[in-house]
């Protein structure tokens, strides 16, 4: 997994609330052999809410191999994020924190509808997940 956006592992302020608010673009490649789907989790492990997930899409088709900045992937869905609503809730670091972005390639489709429960998609991601990639950057204020 990777991201022209992110230079020596540091997350723009672009992506965060101290900036434009939108998702960065992602790339990855080398899904193994069954992938049906692929999801996306974007998720603070040093948040005082462990995990706490800031996007989490899914359904998104086999053959993609990106999400271009600002949008979402043709036919992709997302879950409610941590904070209850669907769609990128830009982090917004006050101090140092770790960001993973972690895409998993599953072994079927999710078929949850936009809006699903954070708690009910995580769980089919971890029953489905085939192989998986992350990217760890760290956000400043």
């Amino acid at each position: 997994m990777s991201s022209v956006a992110f230079s020596a592992s540091s997350l723009p302020p672009r992506y965060t609330c101290h900036g434009s608010g939108i998702n960065p673009p992602l790339n990855w490649s080398g899904a193994p052999a069954g992938t049906k789907s692929f999801a996306l989790v974007v998720d603070d492990s040093s948040a005082p809410i462990t995990p706490f997930i800031y996007w989490l899409v899914f359904d998104i088709g086999p053959g993609t191999t990106d999400i271009q900045e600002d949008s979402l992937p043709t036919g992709a869905r997302q879950a409610l994020n941590s904070a209850g609503t669907p769609g990128y809730d830009a982090p917004c670091p006050t101090h140092s924190h770790m960001y993973r972005f972690t895409v998993y390639a599953l072994n079927t489709w999710l078929s949850q509808g936009n809006g699903a429960s954070l708690a009910t998609v995580l769980t089919a991601i971890a029953a489905a997940t085939i192989g998986r990639g992350r990217i760890v950057v760290t956000g400043q204020p």
